[in-house]
């Protein structure tokens, strides 16, 4: 796992404990070992060896904290019945499957295309305003054209992705 991920990781879990501890507590029926499950998920992460690709944050730090707290339970010497530990193996898996991937590469490649066909400076600010998450005044500075033009260009892009895109449904 790079260290740019791990670090994003990290930084998901702490801004997120309190949501991933409610989930969790839900999950296991138990507020402490929920508590506990997090903490080692944090101390795993900080030295976790290579990984795939992550494409869903919260449901591969829910299925790392709920593998935590199913080996925390058999360490504990505690008989867990096979209908608890097949709930917990129940936790939905939120990453996209492959149709959803096929149909959002589609739906990505068109926009692309509809991106392409519009005059270069509005290209421009769709992509710095929206894809790089510029401000619009910055973006305006940027360019060397007016704030009111950004805005201007900026509502034409989206109505004119919008109108094409809705054709191609």
């Amino acid at each position: 796992m790079s260290e740019e991920v791990r670090l994003l990781l990290l930084d998901f879990l702490s801004q997120r404990y309190g949501d991933l501890k409610r989930r969790l507590t839900r999950v296991l029926g138990n507020d402490d070992l929920a508590g506990d499950a997090l903490q080692d998920t944090w101390l795993r992460l900080r030295r976790l060896e290579d990984q795939a690709p992550i494409l869903n944050p919260r449901a591969f730090l829910m299925r790392m904290a709920v593998n935590i707290a199913i080996n925390d339970l058999r360490s504990q010497s505690r008989v867990v019945p096979r209908s608890e530990v097949d709930a917990l193996l129940e936790v939905p898996d939120a990453a996209p499957g492959p149709e959803q991937i096929a149909e959002s590469r589609s739906e990505m490649e068109a926009l692309q295309r509809i991106i392409a066909r519009m005059p270069q400076r509005r290209r421009d600010v769709l992509l710095l305003v929206r894809w790089e998450g510029l401000p619009q005044k910055e973006v305006a500075q940027r360019l060397g054209i007016s704030l009111h033009t950004v805005e201007h260009e900026l509502k034409r892009a989206q109505d004119f992705c919008a109108a094409q895109m809705g054709k191609k449904k």
